[in-house]
């Protein structure tokens, strides 16, 4: 079982995108457009990148550099060893909406999904795709009608785990040596497609809003139920065997510390934008659980 959530970090607009790495969490700040890492006591607070066009996913190339996902501009920025932001990949005619979560394999490859609609201007949801980008940049399609693709994983024996935070699912994709994906299924089902385009009317028919994710190392993949205030821990076939409520609603999360038994979560009061960046509200806080992460 996990424990009760402590603050470690707050006073931040709205955060999305941690990860542990190199003995640090990391993590980006919407809203002041910052990319921030620091110790796992929370203190030590060190900015990393300032991003103009809002940072969120997170990942390192296999000689150390950073990948930035920007959202507004639907790039993908590099940081060079001297600390300067290069773009490592333009998905501007590529994304129909802002870029959002990322993965990084072994091969630098980059797996980045998008929102695929107007979420903060009241569009109706459309489903969007899932684009891969490879260290040269270039940007190919890998995966079609995904319903909000956001958090991903890639599992030690090669799947990538991908959530669709209104389609009440995670799907699983074989990743091929070149890079393709392949034997799309259903990973973890919460509930049916919503009925509805309105988002208004979608969010009362989310079950579980699988929002950041991260595993652990019995393969368990730990999730931020954006809807539902709460981190699921859940295995293949969507059995939920774990679950804390910290009191506050909760978007993403990552494990890590020392001994990688912490998990991190990124909480703020909604994801509503005009409110987040009005306000400095976001937290990121901590839950020390049984099973390492992977």
């Amino acid at each position: 079982m996990a424990d009760t959530a402590a603050t470690l970090i707050d006073g931040f607009s709205y955060l999305e995108g941690p990860r542990w790495h190199d003995e640090r969490i990391w993590f980006s700040d919407f809203y002041t457009h910052r990319v921030l890492s620091a110790r796992e006591d929370g203190s030590d607070l060190r900015l990393e990148a300032a991003v103009p066009q809002q940072p969120s996913g997170l990942g390192w190339l296999p000689d150390g550099r950073l990948l930035i996902v920007s959202m507004r501009d639907r790039k993908i920025l590099r940081r060079e060893p001297d600390g300067t932001l290069v773009t490592h990949a333009d998905l501007s005619r590529h994304a129909t909406g802002h870029l959002n979560d990322m993965t990084v394999d072994a091969h630098g490859r980059a797996y980045v999904g998008n929102f695929g609609f107007d979420l903060m201007g009241g569009a109706p949801l459309e489903p969007a795709a899932l684009h891969r980008a490879d260290s040269d940049g270039t940007v190919t399609e890998v995966a079609t009608d995904l319903w909000f693709p956001n958090g991903s994983v890639i599992t030690k024996d090669g799947v990538l785990l991908v959530n669709e935070t209104f389609g009440n699912r995670v799907t699983a994709f074989d990743l091929t040596q070149d890079g393709r994906l392949a034997n799309r299924r259903t990973w973890a089902e919460f509930g049916p497609l919503p009925t509805q385009r309105d988002i208004e009317k979608v969010l009362p028919q989310i079950s579980v809003a699988p929002d950041g994710s991260c595993l652990d190392s019995e393969g368990a993949l730990w999730i931020a139920d954006g809807t539902g205030g709460r981190l699921l821990r859940v295995i293949e076939g969507g059995e939920i065997v774990d679950e804390v409520s910290p009191g506050t609603p909760v978007f993403a999360c990552a494990l890590g510390g020392s001994h990688g038994k912490t998990l991190f979560a990124c909480a703020a009061p909604d994801f509503d934008e005009g409110a987040r960046t009005a306000a400095r509200d976001a937290s990121l806080i901590a839950i020390q659980v049984a099973i390492p992460g992977a």
